[in-house]
C-alpha cells in the first residue's frame, strides 16, 4: 500500500506548518500592508491566494512523494522541499510588498492610492522625513503640495506626460495633511451622490456604521476606485470605504 501511515503522518506535519505560516502570511498582507478594502483597490487578492494555495499544497504534497520509512536521505529530502517552499513563499511575499500602498495623497481634488512601486528610487532621496521613507506599516494620509506658480503647474504636467509618474507619486511634494484643510473642506461631496453610482441599499448599509461622516472625496485605486468618508466640518478622515465615487 503506497499511502502508509509514515507517509500521511510526515503529510499532515507538513501539512500543519504550511497552514501556520499561511496564517502569518495572511495577516502581513491583509492585516498590515493592504488593509480592507485597499486589497481591492490593488487588485492583490486573487494574486496573493494564487501564490498561497500553490505553496500551501506543493510543499506537503512532495513531502507525501518523497517521504518513505528507512529511506536513507529522508531527512536531506525533507529539508530540500522546505528550502523550497519558503523560497518560493518569500519571493512572493517580496513581490507583493513591493505593491503595498504606502501613501493615500490628497491631491487637489481627491486622493491618490500611492503604492511602493510607484515611486522613483531618485525621487524618494531627495525627499524630507519622514517622505523620504517606504514604510512597512498600513499606509498614511498625506497631501500634495498646491502648485505656486504656472511654471511649476506647467513642469509638472510635463513631468507626468513625459514618465508617468504623477505629483502624488513625488515624495518631495508631500507635506502634512492637516495643512490642506480647507482645500479639502472645499472639495467635498454629499454623501446622497454615491447613490447615483452605487446600490442605494450598500451605500445606506456602508453609512450606517459611520455617523460622523456626512461628505466624500473619491481615492483613485491601480483596478478599482475606492470612497473616502470624512467629516465636513472638521476635515477628518472617517473611513475608505468599499462603494464606487463616480
Amino acid at each position: 500500500m503506497w499511502l502508509t501511515k509514515f507517509r500521511l503522518k510526515y503529510f499532515l506535519a507538513h501539512l500543519c506548518i504550511s497552514l501556520l505560516l499561511a496564517c502569518c502570511s495572511l495577516f502581513l498582507v491583509f492585516g498590515v500592508w493592504y488593509p480592507s478594502p485597499l486589497e481591492k483597490a490593488t487588485g492583490v487578492t486573487s494574486l496573493f491566494l494564487m501564490m498561497l494555495i500553490v505553496d500551501v499544497l506543493l510543499g506537503p504534497s512532495l513531502t507525501l512523494i518523497v517521504a518513505e520509512q528507512g529511506k536513507k536521505h529522508l531527512k536531506l529530502d525533507l529539508i530540500i522541499i522546505f528550502f523550497i517552499q519558503i523560497s518560493a513563499l518569500s519571493y512572493g511575499l517580496y513581490s507583493i510588498s513591493n505593491g503595498r500602498p504606502v501613501w493615500i495623497a490628497f491631491d487637489t481634488v481627491r486622493f491618490d492610492l500611492v503604492q511602493a512601486n510607484n515611486i522613483p528610487v531618485e525621487n524618494l532621496s531627495l525627499a524630507t522625513a519622514p517622505y523620504n521613507v517606504l514604510d512597512w506599516s498600513q499606509p498614511k494620509f498625506v497631501a500634495v503640495r498646491p502648485v505656486s506658480s504656472e511654471k511649476e503647474k506647467s513642469n509638472r504636467t510635463f513631468t507626468e506626460l513625459q514618465t508617468g509618474v504623477s505629483p502624488s507619486m513625488q515624495p518631495t511634494l508631500y507635506e502634512k495633511l492637516s495643512n490642506q484643510s480647507k482645500q479639502i473642506q472645499n472639495k467635498l461631496s454629499p454623501l446622497s451622490e454615491l447613490n447615483s453610482y452605487n446600490e442605494k441599499n450598500m451605500v445606506e448599509k456602508t453609512l450606517k456604521a459611520y455617523p460622523y461622516a456626512n461628505a466624500f472625496l473619491p481615492l483613485k485605486g491601480n483596478e478599482v476606485d475606492m470612497v473616502v468618508l470624512l467629516n465636513k466640518e472638521t476635515a477628518r478622515i472617517v473611513k475608505i470605504v468599499d462603494l464606487r465615487p463616480w
